[in-house]
C-alpha cells in the first residue's frame, strides 16, 4: 500500500492502512496464529514499516481482532433485505445467519481468532465484540428499547452469537441453523414468560450488570 502521499486526509489513510493489514493478517492467520508476529508479519506484507505497523496496530492481535469483526458486521448488514416485511423474529434470525455466513467465508482466520479470545486476558475484549456485533444487528431489526430491555437483548443476542459461530465453525451451516432456530426458541419462550412478571429490582441489575460487560475493562481498540 505505501506511505501516505502529502495531500492524503491521515485518517482516511489509516482506515485503508487498517484494512489492508487485516487483509494480510487473513492469510497468514492459518499459519501463525492470532498473535503479535501475525501483526508484524500482516504489516511488511502489506508494504509498512514496522513504525507504521505499530501505529496502525498498537495493540497487535487485539487490534485485528477488533477490525476482523466489525468487517463482519459490515459485510452481514450489506447483505440483509429490507427488514420493514419482516417479523422481528424473522429479522433477527436472518440477521444472525448472516453474521454468521460472513465470519464463515475467512473461517481459518476466525478459528485463530475466536481461540484466542476464548483465552482468559482476552475473554473482556471478545464480551465486547459479541455485544456490539449484537447491538448492530438489533438496531438493523429496529430495535429502540431504552430500558432493561436494551441489555438484555443484546446480552442474550451476544451469547447466541457466540455459540452458534462455534457451531458453524466446528459442525458446519446446517447445523448452525438448527442451533439458532432452538435457541430463538428459548428466547421467544423466556421473553414471553418474562412479559408475565412484574418488573423487580433484581431482574433489572442483573440485565443492566450484563449490559455493563461492554464497558467493562478489555482492550477498547479504534471504533
Amino acid at each position: 500500500m505505501g506511505r501516505m502521499d502529502i495531500q492524503e486526509d491521515p485518517e482516511a489513510w489509516l482506515r485503508r492502512a487498517e484494512q489492508a493489514v487485516l487483509d494480510a493478517a487473513l492469510a497468514r492467520a492459518p499459519a501463525l496464529g492470532w498473535t503479535r508476529a501475525l501483526a508484524a508479519a500482516a504489516g511488511a506484507d502489506a508494504g509498512f514499516t514496522p513504525g507504521e505497523t505499530e501505529l496502525i496496530l498498537p495493540h497487535g492481535p487485539a487490534d485485528l481482532a477488533a477490525l476482523l469483526s466489525r468487517r463482519h458486521d459490515a459485510a452481514a448488514l450489506a447483505s440483509l433485505p429490507d427488514p420493514g416485511a419482516l417479523k422481528i423474529r424473522q429479522r433477527i434470525r436472518v440477521a444472525v445467519l448472516a453474521r454468521l455466513a460472513a465470519a464463515a467465508a475467512d473461517a481459518p482466520a476466525v478459528r485463530r481468532c475466536s481461540g484466542w479470545l476464548a483465552l482468559p486476558p482476552h475473554v473482556p475484549q471478545g464480551l465486547s465484540l459479541a455485544w456490539d456485533s449484537a447491538d448492530v444487528l438489533w438496531r438493523w431489526a429496529g430495535d429502540v428499547a431504552a430500558d432493561e430491555n436494551h441489555y438484555s437483548k443484546r446480552a442474550i443476542l451476544a451469547g447466541i452469537l457466540v455459540s452458534a459461530l462455534a457451531v458453524r465453525l466446528q459442525q458446519g451451516e446446517a447445523e448452525a441453523e438448527a442451533f439458532v432456530d432452538a435457541r430463538l426458541a428459548n428466547v421467544m419462550a423466556f421473553e414471553a414468560w418474562k412479559a408475565k412478571q412484574k418488573p423487580g429490582e433484581p431482574l433489572r441489575r442483573l440485565v443492566e450488570g450484563l449490559g455493563r460487560l461492554r464497558y467493562g475493562s478489555s482492550v477498547s481498540p479504534r471504533a
